[in-house]
């Protein structure tokens, strides 16, 4: 394999919480030195707004594009006119319940996005072997686990929700390409995400700004439900990682090894949100309220993460409850944020 260049790298989905923190890890954590194409559509999930600093800064190295992955032609010009030698693509419809309620968007941006995106690398490539087409994708393609282990690379898909199941479908697109036509590519499945910019759907930070405002804290079913938990920063780490090191062809998982019960957490947030403002925890459990179960609530995910960290070096970094206590401090110190946000999809519902 030639060597990758790295240089003019494509970030789909870059607006939004897991590519933005991609972006500035990318300018500021690394010794990268390229140009970086946001390519957004900016939905309600994306913000310009997230990367502020970074167009500040490296604003003659960064440029966004607001862009449908899903305009062919348009997908092509931006391949030739910024000649693109990497993809990282987090361009994706993600929350469960919008997909259960509205499938639709989910397979356009997800699978067709995905398929539009793969076919203007094919056609820009033409055969290269030192340019790199990274998919971003969710342990959620996996199911849901029963007792005791994990997810590991060779586990096989089982989606339950219109949401994991167009994310396996656009994983098997990928793998197709690589399979079929040589395209060089690399796929990566990681658990649940949590840090600054998220947007307030969430668990983690709707919890946060439902203690804030006194709101209830919904919890869906017994709140027993598993998940494990990664720092977006360590995410984008691994991201750099398989960028620089991952072979060609291979799907490398990438997990916190950090299983939390929901309702766990949510106790846990209440500790914290007490530490921030000096009040009695108590005052937040009693605002904690069970709902009706999510529709194919899946009951546990949990990655192995060992191959990634065997191949390529990477490891978490960030201790759960710092990070926590982190993302806890960021959303109650960032309320003119949230505050945008929140008139941003209100926009984005009317047009």
């Amino acid at each position: 394999m030639a060597t990758r260049t790295l240089s003019r790298v494509m970030v789909t989905g870059g607006a939004g919480f897991i590519g933005s923190n991609f972006i500035r890890y990318l300018f500021t954590e690394t010794e990268f030195q390229g140009t970086v194409i946001n390519v957004d559509k900016l939905t309600y999930a994306g913000n310009p707004e997230n990367l502020s600093d970074v167009e500040e800064e490296f604003g003659s190295r960064y440029e966004l594009m607001v862009a449908d992955i899903c305009d062919h032609a348009r997908m092509r010009h931006l391949f030739r006119e910024h000649d693109i030698d990497t993809v990282v693509h987090f361009a994706a419809e993600s929350h469960v319940d919008r997909s259960i309620y509205g499938p639709g968007e989910f397979i356009q941006t997800n699978i067709v996005g995905t398929f539009t995106l793969l076919e203007a690398a094919r056609e820009a490539w033409k055969g290269r072997d030192d340019v790199l087409f990274h998919h971003v994708s969710t342990d959620e393609v996996y199911g849901s686990l029963e007792g005791e282990g994990s997810f590991r690379e060779d586990t096989p898909y089982s989606p339950r929700s219109p949401y994991s199941a167009s994310k396996a479908s656009s994983d098997h697109l990928v793998r197709a390409y690589h399979h079929t036509y040589g395209l060089p590519v690399t796929i990566s499945n990681c658990s649940n995400n949590y840090g600054p910019y998220q947007f307030p759907e969430k668990l983690i930070p709707l919890i946060i700004l439902n203690m804030k405002d006194g709101k209830p804290l919904p919890v869906y079913g017994d709140g027993r439900n598993v998940r494990d938990w990664l720092h977006v920063k360590d995410h984008a780490a691994a991201v750099w990682a398989i960028l620089n090191r991952g072979r060609v062809g291979e799907t490398y998982n990438v997990g916190g090894n950090n299983e939390w019960e929901n309702i766990a957490i949510i106790h846990l947030l209440c500790d914290l949100m007490a530490r921030y403002t000096g009040k009695d925890a108590q005052e937040y459990r009693r605002l904690i309220t069970f709902v009706a179960d999510r529709p194919g609530h899946d009951r546990r995910y949990a990655i192995d993460a060992s191959k990634i960290e065997r191949e390529l070096g990477w490891r978490c970094g960030i201790p759960f409850q710092e990070g926590l206590w982190d993302t806890l401090c960021w959303y109650m110190e960032h309320e003119d944020w949230v505050e945008r946000i929140y008139r941003n999809e209100l926009h984005n519902n009317k047009v």
